[in-house]
């Protein structure tokens, strides 16, 4: 049997995909070097950067690639790491990726911005926000979550995520697990330590997370706000102009009135409200609120979560609801809301802001 032919090998290796930027390594300039002696195949990828977590990826994708390339019998695999030289020139190629950025953020402009806040905390805001982004990556979309609860970030505890975000150059690369793109100031915190920072500290650290974090090609990017009407959503409004606004609230009234306070600010900071949603729907908050609030504000409601035990048990244990339990009626609540999203008429969903003249 004659050799493997290097062009083949190199064509093959254009469906070993880097798990956190989401492109060939061909593409990316990764493959250092194609070795062939005989029936024997070595290839060289180049890592961002070295002690990479994610080497068993690579050496599973690269023998998959290989297997069915004429005359290759054994591949092995190396790793090398790229110079500064090569990260830099990596960086302007990522950067480089998007047709239209849009001022400030590291986005295409046709990226959907999804914001998900609350009149106060404890309305399950942050566990519905994990799974409807799962929910809407299921549904095809090319997803990415920004927990921007910065004084009580626990997406990456609901996803399961405990992998930092990686720094090319002077690009941050978020993880990435259930096809989603994660990043988390948690990420740059000691274990569960405190975020004790003021207001300027906390406006920047947003402002990076927005324009130096590398998202590629979003269809949509879910943030999970901070409740409440502080300067940090105030901050979070006017960094995230175009962002579509859902607003979450239990269904008593109590809620639903500290809610509204949070769309209302929403409209002020030019964000945009798409709807609302009712969680813990059941006996022990009763039913109505999420109604109420929607009537109120002048927007569709887009379902209601039932108070659910398991939602918080899949939670806890780092596994979002629609992987582990995709059939259970909470998921079911959550797919339909999704839908609802997806259909949106983009064009009427928008209440502008009744200014009184001055």
């Amino acid at each position: 049997m004659s050799e493997p032919n290097r062009d083949l090998i190199m064509k093959a290796l254009e469906g070993v995909i880097d798990p956190e930027l989401r492109k060939p390594v061909t593409e990316l300039d990764m493959v250092r070097a194609v070795e062939i002696d005989g029936g024997d195949v070595r290839v060289t990828i180049a890592l961002t950067i070295a002690g990479c977590p994610l080497r068993d990826s690579f050496e599973q994708q690269v023998a998959e690639a290989l297997r069915d390339v004429p005359g290759v019998e054994r591949v092995a695999l190396g790793f090398d790491v790229m110079t500064p030289e090569e990260r830099q020139a990596l960086t302007t190629k990522l950067r480089g990726g998007l047709h239209e950025r849009s001022k400030g953020l590291s986005l295409d402009a046709s990226t959907r911005v999804l914001a998900v806040c609350s009149g106060k905390g404890g309305v399950g805001k942050s566990t519905l926000t994990a799974n409807l982004a799962v929910a809407l990556s299921q549904a095809g979309k090319q997803v990415g979550v920004l927990d921007a609860d910065v004084y009580g970030h626990s997406i990456p505890h609901v996803l399961g995520i405990r992998q930092k975000p990686v720094l090319v150059d002077k690009m941050i690369v978020p993880p990435v697990k259930h096809d989603l793109k994660l990043m988390s100031i948690g990420f740059f915190l000691d274990d569960n330590a405190p975020v004790m920072w003021r207001g300027p500290m906390l406006h920047r650290a947003l402002e990076q997370f927005l324009s130096d974090v590398h998202w590629g090609a979003l269809d949509v990017l879910v943030v999970d706000m901070p409740p409440g009407t502080g300067d940090v959503a105030i901050s979070l409004g006017q960094l995230l102009p175009r962002a579509e606004t859902i607003v979450v609230t239990t269904p008593q009234s109590a809620a639903q009135e500290v809610a509204s306070r949070a769309g209302v600010m929403a409209q002020k900071t030019g964000m945009r409200l798409v709807g609302v949603v009712e969680n813990m729907t059941g006996d022990v908050f009763g039913t109505g609120g999420g109604e109420r609030l929607a009537d109120e504000l002048g927007i569709p409601l887009l379902g209601c979560v039932s108070l659910d035990p398991l939602l918080r048990e899949c939670g806890d244990a780092g596994e979002p609801l629609l992987v582990t339990a995709p059939d259970s009626q909470s998921a079911r609540e959550l797919r339909q809301i999704s839908d609802q999203l997806l259909g949106l008429d983009r064009g009427t969903i928008v209440k502008p802001l009744t200014l009184a003249a001055r």
